[in-house]
């Protein structure tokens, strides 16, 4: 079936709304990932090969069907939704998809929609993504140090990231740092990462590295378990728990010293699956119910096989029905991951 069989509606697709999603342990999904491309500007050493081989465009769901997919979603009880990559900004004509989902909330059927980037692309989009109505992103930022982040990244220059986050800034949006915490890399930086996103207004993730895809180092050499991390910074700063949650599966204290706050994600030594209410679709309309398991829906198929929703909405419904208790996260030295696909292919 062709993908362009006939004219889609997105503002009559989610007029009426379904019953919720509910999966077998009894959690209401109501947040979706959608990964819109594989691709990225940069090749991060903990995330990437550098030499990557893409998914060939044919492959991928135009924007339109990306549209049609989360307005199912959408209809179906999801509440937030991010976008994410790769880097999201790199694919071609991306703000027309922004720009569709942000009508869903502006007529408040969507309480947020965000995306998650390295910042690169950000000075080009960061005001347009704020009239689309985007408040809130996620920048990837590991260290400050021109040197070292050209190092991690192996592409990436610093100076466009700064100049993303100026014009986020500029532009309204509220910023999120987040840094993934890497033994004998940057974890002696995360005090000064700290102040200067607390100094700027922004929130401060620490994430732990996953072991998802092949890369050419061992993960067990850059890994630091965050409640090592969590230890060292309390020596030099008071940290009171704090309940604020974004949805995600962020854990917050307050730093009383600069007053801001610094979220933990902890996948490897607390995983945060009893609260789970996410699943992530792929730019192939690929569904993972879980990120750390290989389980999957083709959503592409139904998508395409009819032109009204009937279909989708099954398949949708079948695959909420698999999604399992938690994933089964280990680093070992067999250096071999938890799950054969890179990070850019489900979506961070």
């Amino acid at each position: 079936m062709n993908s362009h069989a006939g004219p889609w509606n997105g503002a009559n697709a989610v007029a009426q709304s379904e019953a919720p999603m509910i999966d077998p342990f009894g959690r209401a999904i109501t947040y979706l990932r959608v990964s819109v491309t594989d691709r990225c500007d940069f090749r991060c050493t903990y995330c990437m090969a550098e030499n990557m081989t893409f998914l060939p465009k044919k492959d991928l769901l135009t924007l339109e069907e990306l549209e049609r997919l989360c307005s199912a979603f959408i209809a179906k009880g999801v509440r937030k939704l991010r976008l994410t990559g790769g880097e999201p900004l790199v694919r071609k004509n991306i703000m027309h998809l922004v720009r569709g989902l942000g009508a869903h909330v502006h007529a408040g059927r969507l309480d947020e929609l965000t995306l998650t980037t390295n910042g690169s692309q950000l000075a080009r989009h960061a005001a347009e993504l704020a009239d689309c109505g985007v408040r809130r992103i996620n920048v990837s930022l590991d260290t400050l140090d021109a040197e070292k982040f050209r190092t991690i990244t192996r592409w990436g220059e610093l100076s466009k990231v700064m100049e993303g986050i100026d014009a986020a800034q500029a532009a309204g949006l509220r910023i999120k740092i987040n840094a993934v915490a890497l033994k004998d890399f940057n974890d002696r930086e995360i005090p000064d990462l700290m102040r200067w996103a607390h100094g700027r207004g922004m929130d401060l993730t620490l994430i732990e590295t996953m072991p998802m895809g092949e890369i050419e180092e061992d993960r067990t050499d850059r890994y630091l378990p965050l409640s090592q991390m969590r230890a060292r910074l309390a020596e030099e700063f008071t940290l009171t728990e704090n309940a604020y949650r974004t949805g995600g599966p962020a854990r917050y204290v307050t730093v009383e010293e600069t007053g801001g706050r610094l979220g933990f994600i902890t996948p490897m030594t607390h995983n945060f699956c009893e609260s789970c209410n996410r699943v992530r679709l792929t730019c192939t309309g690929t569904l993972y119910m879980c990120l750390g398991q290989n389980d999957a829906a083709d959503l592409r198929l139904p998508l395409r096989a009819s032109e009204d929703d009937a279909l989708l909405s099954q398949a949708i419904d079948e695959a909420i029905g698999r999604k399992p208790k938690g994933h089964d996260f280990i680093i070992d030295r067999r250096n071999r991951p938890a799950v054969a696909r890179h990070m850019s292919v489900t979506g961070g």
